[in-house]
C-alpha cells in the first residue's frame, strides 16, 4: 500500500481525476518528449464527457502547448476497459510522425496508472492493506493508527501532514473571506460566508453544526474556483476532512501535534479504500469521494474524542456505509451541484458517525473492510450514467437559468 502522500495531495481544483491527473500526466509525457514538433491527445469516457466543465482540457494545454501545438480530440462514446479516465498521449515530429503512444489512466487522487497496473513510480510503504489486520496490530500492541501510520512512513511523514494541514486551513479562511459566483455557466453563488456569518447568530448546538457547514462548504467552494486545496481523498470531497477538522480544532482547542495524528489516521483509512477499491467517481460513484471523505472524516474526529481502535474503526464504518449507493452526477460536468453541499452534509454526518461509535463499545458485526468490498461491488453495478459523465441523475435534462 502507498504512503498517504499519494492521497493527501496539494494542488490545484476542481478535480483531482479531472485536472490534477491530466496535468500530471501531461507533465510526464512532455518530460519525456521536450523534443517534440506538436502533441496530440484524445480523452475517452467520462474525461471527455465531462472533461469542459471539470478544466481538463485547460490544464493539459497550459502544460503542453508552452512546449509544442497540441490538438484534443473528445471521444465521450469510448470507454476503455481499464478504467473510465483514459488518455492517449502522442508526441509527433516535424514530419507528423508519432514518435510515441502512451496509453494512461487518472484513477482517482490526482493519481495514474498504466493498464494492469497501480500507479507508477510510487513504492509501497505498508505491510498491512486491510483494516481487519491494522486493527488487531492495534489491539495486540496497544498502540494507535497514528502510530502505524508512523511505523511505515517514518517520522518525516509529520512534516508533510504538516504542510497538509496548513494548506486545509488556509483553504478554509480563504473561502469563508471569498464572496461572489464560482465559474461555469451555473453561476452558483458562494454560500460559505453567509452559513458562517449565521451560525453566530445561534446557541451552542445549532452553531456548531452551522460552522462545520461554513467550514466544508468554504473549502468545497476553493476547489470549485480552482483554488489550492488537498484532496482529502479526491478534489471533490475537499472539504469533509478540513470543514470537521478545522471546526474540532478551534471549538476544542486540540494542540497541533493531535491534529497531525488524526490526519495520519484519516489517511491510513482513505489509503484502505484507495488500495482495495478505488477513490475515483468514474470508476465508483460518489460513494468513492464524499463517502469515502466522510469514513475518514469519522474515524479522524473518533480518534480526537478518544475513542478506541474498535470504536475509530467502526464510526468510519459507518461514515462510509451510510454514503453505499450514492450516484456522481454533477450538473453540466461541474464539480458544485450536488457536489459542494455533499461536502457540507457529510461532514455533518462525520460528527454524528463519532457520537453513535462512542457510544457503543466499538463492536459491530459489518468491518469496515466488508463495506469497501460491497462499495467497490456497488460501484461497477451502478450503469455509467450515473459515474460522472453527468448523463444521468440530477445532471439529466437540467435546463440552465438565464
Amino acid at each position: 500500500m502507498k504512503s498517504i502522500r499519494e492521497l493527501y495531495r496539494i494542488g490545484t481544483g476542481p478535480s483531482s481525476s479531472h485536472t490534477m491527473g491530466p496535468r500530471n500526466a501531461a507533465e510526464h509525457f512532455l518530460a519525456r518528449h521536450p523534443e517534440a514538433k506538436s502533441f496530440e491527445v484524445t480523452l475517452y469516457g467520462s474525461l471527455a464527457a465531462t472533461g469542459k466543465g471539470h478544466m481538463t482540457d485547460v490544464a493539459i494545454l497550459e502544460t503542453l502547448e508552452p512546449a509544442a501545438p497540441t490538438t484534443i480530440i473528445w471521444e465521450p462514446t469510448t470507454f476503455l476497459k481499464f478504467h473510465p479516465n483514459g488518455m492517449l498521449f502522442k508526441s509527433k515530429d516535424e514530419a507528423g510522425t508519432v514518435t510515441e503512444e502512451w496509453t494512461v489512466f487518472s484513477v482517482g487522487g490526482g493519481a495514474l496508472a498504466e493498464e494492469g497496473t497501480h500507479q507508477a513510480d510510487s513504492p509501497d510503504v505498508y505491510d498491512m492493506a486491510t483494516m481487519t489486520d491494522i486493527l488487531k496490530w492495534c489491539q495486540r500492541t496497544g498502540r494507535s493508527y497514528w502510530e502505524y501510520v508512523e511505523k511505515c512512513e517514518g517520522p518525516g511523514i509529520w512534516d508533510y501532514l504538516s504542510e497538509v494541514w496548513s494548506t486545509m486551513k488556509a483553504a478554509v479562511e480563504r473561502g469563508i473571506d471569498n464572496e461572489g459566483i464560482l465559474p461555469g455557466p451555473l453561476n452558483l453563488q458562494r454560500k460559505a460566508y453567509k452559513y458562517y456569518i449565521r451560525s453566530t447568530g445561534y446557541k451552542d448546538n445549532l452553531r456548531s453544526r452551522g460552522l462545520v457547514f461554513a467550514y466544508a462548504l468554504a473549502v468545497s467552494e476553493e476547489n470549485a474556483a480552482g483554488g489550492k486545496i488537498v484532496t482529502a481523498p479526491t478534489c471533490g470531497s475537499c472539504g469533509v476532512v478540513p470543514g470537521v477538522l478545522y471546526h474540532l480544532a478551534k471549538s476544542r482547542d486540540f494542540s497541533e501535534t493531535r491534529m497531525l495524528h488524526a490526519l495520519a489516521t484519516a489517511g491510513l483509512f482513505g489509503n484502505i479504500v484507495k488500495e482495495n477499491a478505488s477513490i475515483s467517481g468514474a470508476e465508483v460513484g460518489c460513494q468513492g469521494e464524499v463517502g469515502v471523505a466522510c469514513a475518514m472524516a469519522s474515524a479522524a474526529a473518533c480518534q480526537l474524542f478518544g475513542g478506541s481502535a474498535s470504536q475509530i474503526e467502526y464510526a468510519a464504518e459507518m461514515g462510509l456505509e451510510h454514503h453505499l449507493g450514492m450516484t456522481c452526477d454533477p450538473i453540466c460536468g461541474l464539480v458544485q451541484i450536488p457536489c459542494i453541499e455533499r461536502n457540507a452534509y457529510a461532514a455533518a454526518r462525520a460528527l454524528d458517525s463519532n457520537i453513535f461509535s462512542t457510544f457503543s463499545d466499538g463492536v459491530h458485526r459489518v468491518s469496515f473492510d466488508k463495506v469497501v468490498q460491497v462499495m467497490k461491488q456497488t460501484g461497477h453495478d451502478l450503469p455509467s450514467l450515473y459515474k460522472e459523465t453527468a448523463e444521468g441523475g440530477l445532471a439529466k435534462d437540467f435546463t440552465q437559468m438565464e
